[in-house]
């Protein structure tokens, strides 16, 4: 979703050095940076992820579903947020990171991210 996050934010040009804070309002997804080149690395996340918090019947909570408490899991181990810095009107990413947006339910879900930006123009 990087190149979201430009679209959606495009006052990140305009700062010459600062932070973009990003914070995702759910709980059953994920915001991370991770290696955005090769699509088999969102795979083998999902299947690693699965493999860590599997479903199954033995939750307590399971009010939306047998992917509800492993989402809910899945979102706090990855975290709802990223600090990232700013330079020149760029996101400081390494050569592969990109954002991901981690859906961690299997049903068609609205996300909203906040974005914050603090810096010097």
């Amino acid at each position: 979703m990087t190149d979201s996050v430009y679209s959606a934010v495009p006052e990140i040009k305009d700062f010459k050095i600062g932070l973009l804070h990003l914070f995702l309002q759910h709980t059953s997804a994920g915001l991370s940076l991770n290696e955005n080149c090769d699509p088999d690395v969102r795979e083998d996340m999902t299947a690693s992820l699965d493999r860590m918090v599997p479903e199954g019947d033995f939750y307590i909570h399971a009010d939306e579903g047998p992917d509800d408490m492993p989402g809910h899991v899945k979102s706090s181990t990855i975290g709802v947020n990223l600090t990232i810095p700013i330079r020149n009107g760029r996101l400081e990413l390494g050569t592969w990171q990109g954002v991901y947006l981690c859906e961690f339910r299997s049903g068609r879900h609205v996300r909203r991210v906040v974005a914050t930006i603090n810096g010097e123009k």
